[in-house]
């Protein structure tokens, strides 16, 4: 079958080009999915979600043939059209006519359900709303975000509850939601409203993903204790401040998730250069905790202070971490020594160290830890480092041995032009790297101080035509290497850090 392009970026076969024909008039189209095999069905709802075909898809949900109804199983890349919706923000007008789609369906009495061809044998179980793109930044007035997302399925399910018992007749056949929740202090209560009502409700809220930003402890035990233990993959609680003392107080009720394979914990205060009773004492008490997690592959602690307690931390988990974010957690030498020589160094994948000063003497564990982890690490991330071009230099050998990295962050640092060039010849042999993201040469500075603090890296203005310059050099140097996909770039907010369940 001939591919056919449809937009600059996408290809597309004949089926689909014709399925988009099919979908011009949506009313005809209604009538005829009767008529259509469900095979087509998966394709049909990728073309009417991605050109907004709201009324055929809101009917596509409405007569789903299969038991599962997946975003990411439709909305990828698949044989009849490249483009991959995954990977862009989702269409509001489209998010909201899944959701009626699936309101009418359950509002569909079951004898008048039992009538159509396509809902004979199959019922919707599951619709998987998970994997949506969350970037984290501006967002176009037409796209949903992760937030608008949470609130449109809480009102789903409100609603859901508060009008169900109305009509008599048999209940409708249950549908489990699986979404990517997203709390803060104003959401709260929207929220909390609407996990209870999906208990013995048709339409049942799984969460798989859970972030919660800035909420009180209270609130955050909570929800914990209203999320359903089979379902959730993931706990990312930001900006809450926690403190030792309070993250003794949240953890049992997320240590109870078993299946558990991402925790992510942020601004957990407790100086351990001056440790109290009770601090000690909530510590022991979370390391014990954090033993019960069987199924923990991924560990972020950033901004936490664990100077020389690193090894305390992972020694109390059960099985190796493939992902480990410690950014900006004062890390010493021995903590960087542990963690080379321990289990988790052989597997990790993701390593974010930015923060911790690696220039002195961190750099030769920094190293070893590199070592060890060369065969698996496909995405480092040393933002604010202080790694000048000495430092650099030094860690190239070992470093270019990380033959399967993808992404490397090194932002913040003080590296000259000099600098980024040695490093651009020597990755030449990373046949996997994509992307480097890369600070500022120092060069480009005007009365700099050295060493040059994070701080002024990142607030001094440049010299914009001797930046310039540097940009035209490094693209001249990718071209030559062969290496013009590779993107090297300053930007480092257009370009998220990868996560981890996507490496």
């Amino acid at each position: 079958m001939r591919w056919l392009p449809a937009w600059p970026g996408a290809m597309h076969t004949l089926v689909f080009l014709s399925t988009r024909q099919v979908l011009q008039c949506q009313p005809a189209a209604c009538q005829a999915l009767p008529l259509l095999p469900r095979e087509l069905f998966p394709l049909l709802f990728k073309v009417a979600f991605m050109d907004k075909k709201t009324v055929v898809l809101r009917e596509l949900v409405h007569t789903w043939p299969f038991p599962l109804l997946s975003f990411q199983q439709l909305l990828q890349e698949c044989a009849h059209c490249s483009r991959a919706l995954l990977q862009e923000r989702p269409s509001t007008e489209s998010m909201q006519a899944v959701i009626l789609g699936l309101t009418a369906r359950l509002h569909t009495p079951e004898t008048e359900a039992g009538t159509q061809p396509l809902c004979r044998k199959h019922a919707l179980r599951v619709l998987d709303m998970t994997g949506l793109l969350d970037d984290g930044v501006e967002q176009d007035p037409g796209t949903m975000s992760m937030w608008d997302c949470t609130a449109a399925v809480a009102r789903t399910c409100i609603a859901q509850q508060q009008g169900g018992t109305a009509d008599p007749g048999p209940a409708p056949i249950p549908v489990e939601v699986r979404v990517d929740l997203r709390v803060n202090r104003a959401s709260y209560s929207f929220l909390r409203e609407a996990l209870r009502s999906s208990v013995g409700s048709p339409l049942r809220l799984c969460c798989r993903d859970l972030r919660a930003e800035d909420l009180p402890m209270r609130n955050t035990v909570a929800l914990l204790q209203l999320l359903d233990a089979g379902c959730l993959r993931r706990v990312d609680l930001r900006f809450n401040n926690l403190g030792l003392r309070g993250l003794s107080v949240i953890i049992p009720h997320v240590a109870r998730f078993q299946h558990l394979a991402s925790l992510r914990l942020h601004y957990v205060h407790g100086d351990s250069r001056q440790p109290s009773v009770d601090g000690e004492d909530n510590f022991r008490y979370f390391l014990a905790q954090m033993g019960r997690f069987t199924c923990l592959r991924e560990l972020s602690m950033g901004s936490s202070l664990l100077s020389g307690r690193l090894d305390q931390l992972l020694s109390t988990l059960q099985s190796p971490l493939e992902s480990l974010e410690l950014a900006f957690c004062a890390l010493l030498p021995e903590d960087l020594r542990f963690l080379a020589r321990s289990p988790h160094a052989v597997h990790l994948k993701k390593l974010d160290l930015s923060g911790n000063d690696l220039s002195g003497s961190q750099l030769e564990p920094f190293q070893g830890l590199l070592q060890a982890a060369a065969a698996t690490l496909l995405h480092l991330e040393l933002t604010e480092c202080q790694l000048a071009d000495t430092q650099l230099l030094a860690t190239l050998p070992v470093l270019t041995r990380c033959t399967s990295l993808r992404y490397l962050g090194l932002y913040g640092n003080p590296l000259s032009m000099a600098g980024l060039k040695e490093l651009l010849r020597d990755s030449v042999v990373q046949a996997e790297l994509r992307t480097v993201v890369h600070p500022f040469p120092v060069d480009c500075y005007e009365g700099l101080p050295w060493p040059p603090p994070a701080s002024v890296l990142l607030e001094a203005s440049i010299n914009e035509e001797k930046f310039a310059r540097v940009e035209a050099e490094l693209h001249q140097l990718l071209l030559a290497s062969g290496r013009a996909h590779v993107l090297w770039t300053t930007d480092i907010y257009g370009r998220l850090a990868a996560d981890y369940f996507s490496l």
